[in-house]
């Protein structure tokens, strides 16, 4: 079994599918791997290291792909990538599927069994391979590291000669992974630090970090879902919501969104209104510009400058932090490999919910039913 490490071509994707650490994993289940020539420059991993991990580097995507089995990559192919896969290879990526119908039709169509570390499911023995949860952690980091660059106040409290600096007061909508790391990442810069979230059960970890919780009160469970997301919250709620995000925004100098509901647009919770009621000077930075934004005005990977508000939609903070992204991504992605490799063969064991979940093309088929039904319907 050959499995294929392709350079991104993205612009501005700088990860990659393996480092050599994860190589030597692969190597040891049985695999032979092949590398694209300098597809870890950018995650500051050489040729060199590469080839002392024991892959074989190739010159191009195409000689890479040539006799390849299994095809590793951070983000989704383009169509003209595709028409290099081999027919009937295994294919490994993120990739949201609904987003890019185009593909997964070009995938079926060149029959290759297709999984994304998007639909990893979100179980106890699928932690390890939880790719999400790994990259959203380096987002709600690394946005108050950018944020913080973007105020014109400092975040600590400080008292000085020339008088007392009052800290910096950040609200973190939304309590996930990314959500949590912000909440930790600010109060260790001396923030004063609020968090809200729909779903009432994350209150005792905000407060654990040393974050104030701010809740909408309601009868229901308003917006739990399965498997720790969020879901959709009633019109009621959202009024009340508006109004609670508003009036804490309003007096906040940072705040970063995290919000998102798999498959769906990102649900928008602050508004024109809410912006233009903010102080000048304040910052947004935008976790779910990637799916359109929490915030109205968010411009995916643009900087924008609203009334005197700073809103940062970078979509892809994991890539500024390359180095660790891809260390985090690749275990994520060897841990799943392994999952499915039976003495140094794949096992597509359709029974096992962790690769029945991540798959979404098989054997000319869509098998991702949300996929399935949007293209059907368009």
């Amino acid at each position: 079994m050959i499995a294929a490490i392709l350079k991104e071509t993205i612009v501005g994707e700088t990860r990659v599918a393996a480092t050599p650490k994860t190589i030597l994993e692969l190597i040891d289940s049985g695999l032979t791997v092949y590398v694209e020539s300098g597809a870890g420059n950018e995650s500051c991993f050489s040729d060199q290291d590469y080839i002392e991990a024991g892959a074989q580097i190739k010159e191009d995507a195409k000689s890479t792909l040539n006799e390849a089995n299994l095809i590793l990559k951070v983000v989704p192919p383009t169509l003209d990538e595709i028409e290099l896969f081999p027919n009937d290879t295994i294919f490994i990526s993120f990739f949201q599927t609904t987003n890019e119908t185009k593909t997964v039709m070009k995938l079926r169509d060149k029959n290759i069994t297709s999984f994304s570390m998007h639909l990893i499911p979100r179980t106890t023995l699928a932690q390890s391979m939880d790719a999400l949860s790994s990259q959203a952690n380096i987002a709600g980091y690394k946005a108050v590291l950018v944020g913080a660059s973007h105020l014109s106040v400092y975040m600590p409290l400080l008292m000085t000669a020339a008088g007392t600096i009052a800290p910096a007061k950040v609200l973190i909508i939304g309590a996930g992974v990314a959500g949590l790391q912000a909440i930790a990442t600010a109060n260790r810069l001396g923030a004063q630090v609020e968090a809200f979230d729909v779903r009432p059960e994350v209150k005792e970890q905000v407060e654990s970090l040393g974050a104030k919780f701010v809740e909408v009160e309601s009868e229901n469970i308003e917006g739990v879902g399965e498997g720790g997301y969020a879901k959709e919250t009633s019109d009621d709620y959202k009024k009340q919501q508006e109004l609670k995000i508003k009036e804490r925004a309003m007096k906040s100098d940072l705040v970063i969104t995290t919000a998102l509901i798999p498959g769906k647009p990102a649900p928008t919770l602050i508004n024109k209104d809410i912006v233009e009621n903010m102080k000048m000077g304040s910052v947004i930075v935008d976790l779910a510009s990637e799916n359109g934004g929490n915030c109205e005005l968010t411009q995916k990977d643009e900087i924008i400058t609203h009334k005197g508000v700073i809103i940062d939609g970078t979509s892809n903070f994991p890539a500024t932090m390359q180095t660790h992204a891809s260390q985090l991504y690749s275990k994520n992605i060897s841990s799943f490999v392994k999952h499915m490799l039976k003495e140094g063969e794949l096992n597509l064991d359709l029974k096992d919910e962790i690769i029945a979940g991540a798959m979404f093309t098989h054997k000319g088929e869509i098998t991702h039913q949300p996929t399935k039904e949007l293209i059907s319907n368009t």
